[in-house]
Parts: C-alpha cells; structure tokens; sequence
C-alpha cells in the first residue's frame, strides 16, 4: 500500500509577515498562480497604483480581452474597509476585472460579490479568492488559491450573445475553436477558458510588457505577432533594437522572413508574420488560420522566449 504524507495548513504570517511588504510583491511575480485558478491572462501593470490619494495593490491587464484588472489583498479575514476600498478602485480605475483576496471571506462579503456579478454588466467580473499556505509533512509551503466568487459565465455569455453582431460571433466562435486546438498542441501555453467577439487574441510572453498575438488585420491579412509594449517608448523601442541585432539567427530558427515594426509613430513596438486571411473566410480555410497560428505562436514562444528573458 502507498503511504500517504499529511497535508498541514501553516499560518500566512509565518511566511509573508506583512501584506503590502510581502505578499503583494510575491503575487506580482509569481501571478501566474492566481491565472491558473481564474483562468485568465492577467499581467501586472503597476504595484500600489495610485487612486487620487489611495492605491490599489495591484493593477493590471487581462491580455485575452484588454480589460483593466485590480487585485486587492488583505492577510485577515475579509471586512467593510477593504469592500469599500474594492468598489472605489474599481471606479477610479475604471476595472472590468476585480479580484479579492484573503484567507477568509465572510458569508456577507461573499454574497456582496454574488450580487455585483449578478448586477453589473456583461463585461464586469468580480473575483472572489481565499489563499491558503499548505505542506505535505516537512516540504516547502505551498500556496493554495480557492475561488469562492465568481462570475456567472453563463449569464454573462447570454448578455452577450443579445447584443454582438453577426462578425463578433464569428470572431468568438474562432477564437474558442482556436484555443482547444492550441491547448491540444501546447499545454499551459494559455490559462483562457473562452473566446471573446474581437478581432486579436492576446496571450502573455513570460515578461510584463511583451505579449504574443494573434490577429485579423485590415485588408484580408492575418497575423502573428509579439508586441512590445512597456508603456515606455522609449524602453520598446530599445527592447525592440536588442532583439533586431539578432534578427538574422531568430529568422534563420523560424525559417521565415519576419516584419520588424519599430513604428516611430506609435508606442508599441511589433515583430510579426503575415498571410492571407479574414474571419469571413469558409469553414476550411478558418480551420487551415487555426492550424498555421498555432504553429507560428509556438515558434515564436519557443525562439523568443528565452530572448525575451534575457533582455
């Protein structure tokens, strides 16, 4: 028979002693964890991002649908301040997707969520999450994230569903055929669960500032591509240049003649490959968009990646 170790709850405390001091530059690097139990690409934009005289804990972006994205944490059991402090974030930055975290969530607090997803419109999502730190007989503490909030998809994909066009359909009903496939083929390349009625899909890159997409572009084109934006021009435009000088061994890896988007005129820098292409396209040849981006997005993950790193 198997021996089984024994899982033990340690108190957060003993391993993030202060919230803000702690906890909150943790969660900004180790994010990913949080993504895989929301299932969302979320990258964090600013750390303590100012609200008039207040700050949110963390700001960021959900890449799969450009949504502003606020984490507020706390290492006690949920109250009335920190709820008040959620819902004047919200407005002052103006988020679609909003996470609480905390140990413990109050059965008022909980309900408060319910009812804000309930209520609120189909692009507004509020998170609820409990965090706990576990081990198995002496290992490593491990974090354990539980949601006990969440939207309600199918309500909000009904809301949905009344109000897109015909071409936003389109669009989502490729972008969900597209995301079962790229899962088949590159497992934990993305945590997104479903596909949304716009014309990109956005997936994170390993680094803040950097993301790799995929696009229907004007005049029947189709795209794949890594962007670089920072929020710094100046600092795309210099993470842009390392990359350039190595341009003739990524195109040799990729067997292709890249696009070097520098674009002078713009803040995002861009580096892609196109073909033919448009969502109006017949069933095969959306199958055929599918199959050539999942490639390319692999490729691009497997030879930029560890550049990217390195800059």
């Amino acid at each position: 028979m198997t021996e089984l170790g024994s899982l033990t709850e340690i108190d957060l405390r003993q391993v993030w002693g202060n919230e803000a001091r702690d906890f909150t530059p943790w969660l900004k690097e180790n994010i990913e964890e949080l993504n895989q139990v929301l299932g969302l690409d979320i990258e964090i934009i600013e750390r303590e991002g100012s609200v008039g005289s207040f700050a949110v804990d963390l700001v960021g972006k959900d890449l799969g649908s450009g949504r502003t994205v606020i984490i507020e944490n706390q290492l006690e059991p949920t109250d009335h301040i920190h709820l008040g402090q959620l819902l004047t974030y919200t407005a002052g930055r103006g988020a679609k997707i909003v996470v609480w975290i905390s140990p413990q969530f109050r059965e008022e607090h909980r309900q408060a969520l319910d009812w804000l997803n309930e209520n609120t419109g189909e692009d507004q999502a509020f998170f609820g999450v409990e965090i706990k730190l576990v081990r198995i007989d002496d290992s490593r503490p491990a974090p354990l994230f539980k949601l006990v909030s969440q939207p309600n998809e199918w309500q909000k994909s009904v809301a949905i569903s009344r109000t897109i066009s015909s071409r936003e359909e389109a669009y989502q009903a490729f972008w969900a055929t597209f995301l079962e496939r790229l899962k088949k083929h590159a497992p934990g390349f993305t945590n997104a669960k479903k596909g949304l009625p716009l014309s990109w899909f956005s997936i994170g890159a390993g680094r803040s500032g950097f993301s790799y997409a995929v696009a229907f572009k004007l005049r029947g084109r189709f795209g794949v591509e890594l962007n670089i934006d920072t929020g710094d021009k100046d600092k795309n435009e210099q993470f842009f240049d390392q990359l350039y000088r190595q341009k003739d061994g990524i195109e040799q890896e990729m067997g292709i003649v890249l696009s070097w988007e520098r674009m002078d005129n713009a803040r995002l820098c861009r580096i892609a490959t196109y073909r033919e292409g448009s969502i109006e396209a017949e069933g095969q040849e959306l199958e055929e968009l599918q199959d050539w981006a999942v490639d390319k997005l692999i490729r691009f993950r497997d030879i930029f990646g560890n550049r990217i790193k390195a800059l």
